[in-house]
């Protein structure tokens, strides 16, 4: 039956860069259950990143971009051959058992009710393979930041009009506005979207930093300084451009 299987030998295109875009699947009902605060969680957002440096320390990729519950990862070296069902497959399921982990060791450690834990569902990930060339690697990074800016305001303003109406009037007074119009709406409201903490606005980018670390050479009996990579959560990120991604070395 493997003349079934024809999807199998399906490779990344050669001399491209490729992007792993992983997105959570029923999240909006997971934060329910698990009550999440909205429109951020500072615990969720931790359990991303912890989630994107388990897949780091196993794959070794050249950035990963977390914002919501999305992690675009840009890979270095191409596993797997290039194939793309592998590689799919395999990564979605890296992440959804990773992310699981850190809800059941937070959970063993809370009193969360007993019900609560036994009717969460399986978490998942969906997966998905972008081919870019070089010079679209940097555009590609823009567009799904300038995602995240629309989800932070969109969530403000969405929650902060859940204070005073349903679900669905909320979703009526935002429908149709433009980004102006929003603003003005959260500023009358008190709340100014520019001064929210980085992380909510830009996202959360993963990568390897250089650092000096002190050390002691034994035969000179002298501190020592040397240069390491060490993995770095950053939140607080500029907005994408040229120079960032070229002092990433990518």
């Amino acid at each position: 039956m493997s003349e079934c299987e024809i999807f199998s030998n399906l490779k990344v295109p050669c001399g491209s860069k490729i992007v792993i875009r992983i997105d959570g699947r029923n999240f909006s009902q997971l934060s329910q259950r698990l009550e999440f605060k909205k429109p951020y969680d500072d615990d969720f957002a931790d359990k991303m990143v912890q989630t994107s440096i388990d897949f780091f320390k196993e794959f070794n990729p050249l950035f990963i971009y977390t914002f919501s519950d999305e992690m675009n990862i840009l890979l270095a070296d191409i596993p797997f051959s290039g194939r793309i069902e592998k590689l799919n497959s395999v990564f979605s399921s890296f992440i959804s058992g990773a992310f699981t982990r850190t809800i059941c060791n937070d959970l063993k450690s809370s009193n969360l009710n007993s019900s609560v834990w036994q009717s969460l569902k399986p978490i998942s990930f969906d997966s998905r393979l972008i081919p870019l060339s070089m010079g679209q690697v940097v555009e590609y990074f823009q567009n799904r930041q300038g995602e995240a800016w629309r989800n932070c305001l969109n969530g403000y303003a969405y929650w902060t009009l859940r204070q005073d109406y349903k679900k669905e009037k909320a979703i009526e007074i935002l429908r149709g506005k433009k980004s102006k119009d929003i603003h003005e709406l959260l500023f009358n409201k008190g709340i100014n979207v520019a001064e929210v903490p980085s992380w909510q606005r830009r996202g959360i980018g993963i990568y390897k930093k250089e650092t000096e670390v002190e050390g002691f050479n034994p035969i000179s009996s002298k501190k020592v300084t040397s240069k390491r990579f060490r993995l770095f959560a950053d939140r607080n990120l500029p907005i994408f451009d040229t120079v960032f991604f070229n002092s990433l070395k990518i």
